[in-house]
């Protein structure tokens, strides 16, 4: 009987190779197409570019594909194609292009409004040669300071301050030189992130594998045999943390980094959470004139090859023959749709808008569409305020880092108290906070606005608390409501200033927030969540990953997943579309450029 199951195995793993390694299709990574960096614009040089009205006299004729949605994954999959002559166009419900990568002003002050730090960009990493590649070379990245992240536990009168340090080696150090005595739970820690990291690998191919394969991989139960990541997946963070010590404080500085995510310790898988941890061993970087940036740079890519990225494009559905296959996209432009055919349609718009809001109503009943929306279930709302300041970063204290700042360290216990709260008293107890600077990160912010700095400020917040307002006018909301979000800044602005004591009320010249159905408004977040679908521990399952991929039920509309991972998701759907392992084409490529560079050094 082994001897059969092992020749079964064998010939299971010899067809997962066959389709790592084996290809067919163009390769938008076949050459480094970096430019020489060329001077950064002004801002309204910058907006020609990402404020792009529609118009349908604007739409490209013969488009090889549309893409719903300008996000990071939206942009992400329309340069890749892009790059290997496909014109494609892409469509975002905003007025201006980015997703949550996109900039606004206020008062004179500019808010990135979702990047905050990005790790391993290490020159001739995968990663870094990725983002060259989409940009041509023409984003710029500012190391953040090391430490790059501060931990900041407990009251005022008992506060502790930990820092966060990159580097493979210096990062255990220093939490051991925090705990002493706590070496051996710090080694096993970053040991069990470290090999769960790297077995990320059978994710990807559990998207890309044919469907036969990836689910004989996960009814077998080979995945959690072939990979930790997957053996882990089911463990909770707060399960694995405890088993490791029982220092409160170690704890946490463990866990601190689930705001990046958007659960709790207890619901997040610790496979997950790994992710993280190892994203950024190597530090953590800014992109130089902010997060616009990105964007940016890619538009012209998709331009040159004969496409456009358009705004104020709001899709209200999806068009489909009479075979369910889609055939195109309708635009709605004032009272009137504008209907708009390309042979693929490629979504960044999430799972939820895709399915729930632009499909007819037979094709959401599909049984396959409905067991996809039963596996996932929306993220956490988030709760954003953006402080503009007078002063510059060195009068008011602030440095190219991150603070995240806890009222104690029973994270679980306190989101519990907080999220199951009255909305008004909750208001007044946030009990986790994300605090960063990007204009004391960006190295040319004051060329543009001298003697002046912004902060941001992250929390969650449910959606139920600000619902009965949703429909009302984004700009014109009740008394009420704006009583509400004035509660919640004065409350985490009384945090700010005990922490940064530079920070006064009398240098802040302009304060605002956004709240759960402000990203609903602007984002098209159907619950506010600004992390797309929950990424709570089922969302890590064998099944769930080889349920959900880039190909939906309906031929020839695609999903980015932009629920997943922004641009990991635009390269598994190019894998999925262009018919080649993009994630080893930007491995190879980056070992190419870094041979050449070291050849002629």
């Amino acid at each position: 009987m082994w001897i059969t199951v092992g020749i079964i195995c064998a010939v299971l793993l010899a067809l997962v190779l066959k389709y790592i390694f084996t290809t067919s299709g163009p390769n938008p990574f076949a050459r480094d197409t970096r430019e020489p960096v060329r001077e950064i614009l002004t801002k309204k040089e910058k907006n020609k570019v990402l404020k792009q009205g529609f118009l349908a006299s604007k739409v490209p004729e013969n488009l090889d594909a549309v893409v719903i949605g300008s996000g990071i994954g939206g942009l992400g999959i329309a340069v890749l194609l892009a790059k290997v002559g496909k014109k494609v166009l892409v469509l975002e419900q905003h007025d201006r292009a980015g997703g949550c990568c996109h900039t606004f002003t206020e008062k004179g002050f500019e808010f990135d409004v979702g990047i905050h730090y990005i790790g391993d960009l290490q020159e001739h990493k995968p990663f870094r040669c990725m983002l060259d590649q989409l940009t041509n070379g023409q984003l710029q990245w500012e190391p953040l300071d090391n430490p790059y992240d501060w931990v900041v536990i407990g009251p005022p009168e008992n506060r502790r301050r930990y820092p966060i340090y990159s580097g493979r080696t210096r990062f255990p150090e220093e939490l051991k030189k925090c705990f002493p005595g706590e070496e051996k739970a710090i080694d096993e820690y970053v040991r069990m992130c470290k090999k769960a990291g790297r077995g990320i690998w059978l994710l990807a191919m559990l998207k890309l594998a044919p469907t036969l394969i990836a689910k004989f991989l996960v009814y077998t139960g080979l995945c959690k045999r072939l990979s930790y990541f997957f053996e882990m997946a089911d463990r909770s963070l707060t399960e694995v943390v405890n088993g490791l010590t029982e220092n409160k404080d170690l704890r946490a500085v463990f866990t601190y980094i689930f705001g990046t995510y958007g659960n709790m310790p207890k619901d997040a898988s610790f496979s997950m959470h790994s992710l993280l941890v190892t994203h950024y061993l190597n530090g953590a970087w800014y992109p130089k004139g902010g997060a616009t940036e990105i964007a940016f740079h890619m538009i012209p890519i998709i331009e040159k090859a004969g496409g456009a990225v358009l705004v104020r494009a709001p899709v209200n559905r999806i068009l489909f023959n009479s075979n369910n296959e889609a055939i195109g996209v309708s635009v709605m432009k004032g009272q009137e749709e504008v209907h708009i055919n390309a042979p693929m349609v490629i979504s960044d718009a999430g799972i939820f808008n895709t399915y729930q809001q632009l499909l007819p109503k037979n094709l959401q009943a599909m049984p396959a569409i409905q067991k996809q929306l039963s596996l996932m279930k929306n993220g956490e709302g988030g709760l954003s305020v953006f402080v503009g300041l007078d002063g510059s970063k060195e009068e008011l204290g602030l440095k190219a880092d991150n603070y995240w700042i806890f009222k104690e360290n029973n994270y679980d216990e306190l989101w519990e108290a907080y999220t199951n709260g009255d909305r008004e008293e909750s208001a007044k107890n946030v009990p986790m906070l994300f605090v960063a600077s990007p204009s004391a990160k960006d190295p040319i912010w004051q060329e543009r606005n001298p003697g002046k700095s912004t902060v941001s400020l992250v929390s969650f917040a449910s959606y139920e608390w600000f619902e009965e307002w949703k429909d009302a006018k984004v700009t014109n909301r009740s008394p009420e409501y704006k009583e509400l979000k004035r509660a919640f800044i004065d409350g985490i602005l009384d945090v700010v200033m005990d922490v940064f004591p530079n920070i006064t009320r009398d240098k802040i010249e302009y304060v605002d927030a956004g709240t759960p159905i402000t990203n609903t408004h602007y984002i098209g977040a159907p619950k506010g969540e600004i992390y797309g679908a929950d990424h709570g521990i089922a969302r890590f399952s064998p099944e769930l990953n080889a349920t959900i991929r880039p190909q939906t039920p309906l031929k020839n509309l695609y999903l980015t997943v932009s629920c997943s991972f922004s641009l990991a998701g635009a390269l598994t759907c190019g894998s999925v579309v262009l018919k080649r392992n993009l994630h080893l084409d930007a491995v190879a490529l980056a070992k190419k450029t870094k041979f050449i560079k070291q050849k002629f050094e």
